[in-house]
């Protein structure tokens, strides 16, 4: 089992608020700053490494994944167990990649650089692996969508994604599904921005709006963290295609936009679903939403709110009737990531520090500290 730094109390408590009703993390750890806004922030589990992804499956198990962007991740996908451990899942086996090992270890059947978790609802885990370390080179055999049964915690299906899904440049993002359980549609946040749609059962995938404007990083956006504009040392900013994803509650429309990018799109998920439309008549069904700011994550809950990682302000807001509001601000929360809604409706989010890494700061090393957040006053139970 992994050694990471954890709040073992926290996780317990939250296992058994989701799980049993009990009483919340509010009431037992106070809040070590002032956030604005009228939610607040609980810290669920600390990491060693750099989080990105989290899912809370229907029975309140939490997962969570490390991407391989420097060579100090022990692990690439782990369960936040209820006594404060990150175990490997789902195994050790799968998770032993390593650059120094690639000739001994294959990487059609082992993480290689995992980007996202995501429970399906439906007695899944789903596993996009990018299989670009550092997000560098795609490592070839390695692009895949793992599917894992939670019933029985094993591989059930892998579906591999050969160049023509995830060429080199890609670097597949995230990932949701259907309401009906047919079809997955991910974000490729790579060089040559685009989404993918893959026909679960048969294991098709299609690579759709490849380089199209709505995919691409926005002339003259640039990201700015505390205060000024995050680059690297050699002057190079954050330019990120499609990266953020939501599926609205009723499965009829795909939102997605470029981090880099300001403006937020959307799809009818009938054509995305339908192979017979032309590249054409496919960009033709593209709707501009709106406006918002530079984004990682974006989650619609079950009563319909989106909610969007506002990378700038350390901050989650909420988009409702078309204005961004905050729900919470606080300085701990650096580069909100990604989001997951747990079986009460409480919202999960990940901080992943991005802009403090060693590829903005070099003196910080590889090795990061990143949390796992637990939105208060987000949960069903709550007014």
């Amino acid at each position: 089992m992994a050694k990471f730094k954890t709040t073992a109390a926290s996780i317990a408590a939250v296992a058994l608020a989701v799980l049993s009703g009990g009483p919340s993390l509010a009431q037992q750890q106070p809040v070590a700053s002032a956030p604005s806004g009228p939610a607040r922030l609980q810290l669920v589990v600390s990491f060693e490494h750099q989080v990105t992804g989290v899912t809370v499956a229907a029975d309140g198990r939490i997962f969570v994944n490390f991407p391989r962007w420097s060579e100090d991740a022990p692990v690439s996908v782990a369960e936040v167990t209820g006594d404060g451990q990150v175990k490997p899942y789902p195994n050790e086996e799968w998770n032993a990649w390593r650059n120094a090992r690639k000739n001994q270890t294959s990487p059609n059947d082992h993480f290689v650089c995992v980007q996202s978790v995501v429970a399906d609802g439906r007695g899944s885990l789903w596993v996009v692996d990018a299989a670009a370390p550092a997000t560098a080179q795609v490592v070839p055999g390695g692009p895949k969508l793992i599917r894992i049964d939670l019933g029985t915690n094993k591989v059930a299906q892998i579906i591999p994604f050969g160049k023509a899904v995830a060429p080199q440049g890609s670097y597949l993002n995230d990932v949701r599904f259907s309401r009906d359980g047919l079809h997955a549609y991910l974000t490729d946040s790579g060089a040559k921005g685009a989404l993918v749609v893959v026909e679960l059962q048969s294991g098709q995938a299609r690579r759709v709006l490849d380089g199209h404007p709505s995919t691409q990083p926005e002339k003259g956006v640039v990201v700015r963290t505390d205060g000024q504009e995050l680059r690297r040392p050699d002057g190079r900013g954050v330019e990120f295609a499609a990266d953020s994803i939501a599926l609205s509650p009723d499965g009829r429309y795909l939102y997605w936009k470029a981090l880099t990018g300001r403006t937020l799109y959307r799809i009818a998920t009938e054509a995305l679903d339908d192979p017979r439309l032309s590249a054409k008549e496919l960009v033709s069904r593209i709707e501009r939403v709106g406006e918002s700011e530079p984004t990682d994550g974006l989650w619609i809950d079950k009563r319909g709110r989106l909610y969007i990682s506002a990378i700038e302000a350390n901050a989650v807001k909420v988009r409702d009737g078309g204005r961004d509001t905050i729900l919470v601000q606080d300085e701990r929360l650096r580069w909100p990531d990604t989001f997951s809604e747990g079986p009460d409706g409480t919202v999960y989010v990940t901080s992943s520090h991005i802009q403090d890494m060693s590829w903005f700061k070099p003196e910080n090393g590889p090795r990061l500290t990143t949390q796992l957040w637990r939105i208060e006053g987000t949960g069903a139970r709550r007014p």
